[in-house]
């Protein structure tokens, strides 16, 4: 299980690109940051979330997928300020990175959703089923991209970390726990 103590120990995307990025990684990331688009119904959808929801994300700078996917998670928390997103390096962090292995191997970026008291919510990660379906459709390419992706996959990707970040949501306004604490 990852510890919510490591949640301290992450990085705000800047902090995570300075330390980590290199002058070849900042661009690929700059990019995927300014194509992403959030619609008017996400938008609002995320503006509904009402439980702080910290997310820890293991990711590499170096990485195509990160560079597609992290930004993302900024669009949501700038519209959605309950949204608490820090970075961890999976190089930096070996120990989180063999706790948050898919199939067997290292992948990146993996997200694990916490309550705002440190219980564990949810983990999702690596590609989601629009980056499946892309690379299926092509049958190939490389394993970690170049980290740009055309409008219409990045906003197939969006709207699947979406449900991602929304299930979480609801699942922490729906607990009775939290709705005893917060009285609601």
């Amino acid at each position: 299980m990852i510890a919510f103590e490591l949640f301290s120990q992450g990085l705000t995307y800047e902090e995570f690109l300075t330390r980590h990025g290199t002058a070849a990684d900042r661009p690929r990331w700059d990019r995927s940051r300014a194509a992403v688009r959030l619609t008017d119904e996400q938008r609002q959808l995320l503006g509904r979330f009402t439980r702080t929801t910290p997310v820890l994300v293991l990711a590499g700078a170096w990485c195509g997928d990160c560079a597609t996917q992290c930004p993302i998670f900024e669009a949501f928390a700038e519209a959605a300020p309950v949204l608490q997103i820090r970075y961890i390096d999976r190089d930096v962090h070996a120990d989180a990175q063999k706790e948050l292995q898919i199939n067997g191997g290292n992948r990146v970026p993996v997200a694990v959703f916490f309550s705002e008291d440190g219980h564990e919510v949810a983990r999702y990660g690596e590609r989601t089923l629009a980056a499946y379906r892309q690379i299926i459709a092509q049958l190939g390419g490389e394993v970690c991209g170049s980290g740009i992706v055309g409008s219409e996959q990045l906003a197939g990707i969006t709207a699947d970390w979406l449900r991602e970040f929304e299930r979480v949501q609801w699942i922490l306004r729906l607990s009775p726990r939290l709705r005893r604490l917060h009285n609601d």
